[in-house]
Formats: C-alpha cells, structure tokens, sequence
C-alpha cells in the first residue's frame, strides 16, 4: 500500500520487494521451448522474471537452436501443424517433434493429418461465431 506521494506504508513497508521466480517447466512454457532439450543448467534452476525476460530479449545459442530446429512441446507441434493438441493425440503423436519431422508431416500429410486440420478449422470458426452472438447480444 502507499500514501498518496507514493511511499510504502503499512506492511508492505516492511517486506523487501521480491522478484518472483519460475519454475523450469513454466520457464520453458513461457519461451515456447521442450524442457527436456534444454541444458541442464536451465532445467535444475529456477529463474525470475527478469532472468525471463533477459533470455527473451537476448537469447543464447542453444535457445535459438532450440527454437529454430526443436524439438518443440506439443502445443507447437499443434500449431505449426494446425490442429489441436487433441488431434495430436488422436493422430497417435505423443512426443515432441524436429523441425524436420514436422517438415516431412507438412510436405506429405497423411490422412489424420488432413482430417484434424479440417477438424480444427470447424471449430475455430463455431467458436468465432459463438464469440459474435454473445458480442451481438451484449
């Protein structure tokens, strides 16, 4: 809390401003990244905020490595694939994908592949009309 001039009173006077830290695995989420390719270093130390925006702002090599070739998390996988992380599931892929394996997928789809895509976009576009009735309605 602060007094009108901008100076903590109360309890917050009292406790030191604390950076808050991630875990590695919300690290890595946050940086769009598999945590299991990551250095040790990375996966065994918790990092502050700042430490996160440090990485995202000058990242190091194996980052860029890492971002550019993966192996990337599902969630990615799903995206540069455009289908859910469930048809990812129904398709039977389960683990984390190279650029290269994403690459062949994409080249020469197969039929899941194909079925999910067109999956993904129906529902994409009911809930982007959903999304407009209740705009339409409020």
């Amino acid at each position: 809390m602060t007094d009108a001039v901008g100076v903590r009173t109360g309890l917050s006077a009292r406790l030191p401003a604390v950076s808050q830290t991630l875990k590695p695995a919300t690290a890595a989420k946050k940086l769009g990244i598999y945590l299991p390719a990551a250095p040790e270093e990375f996966q065994s130390s918790s990092l502050t905020r700042d430490d996160l925006e440090e990485l995202r702002a000058h990242p190091p090599q194996w980052l860029l490595d890492l971002r550019r070739n993966g192996p990337f998390p599902r969630d990615v996988v799903a995206q540069k694939l455009g289908v859910s992380r469930s048809g990812l599931a129904r398709g039977g892929l389960t683990e984390a994908l190279t650029a290269d394996e994403i690459g062949v997928l994409i080249a020469d789809p197969p039929g899941w592949l194909l079925d999910e895509r067109e999956t993904h976009k129906t529902v994409l576009a009911d809930q982007a009309r959903l999304k407009e009735l209740r705009h339409d309605k409020g």
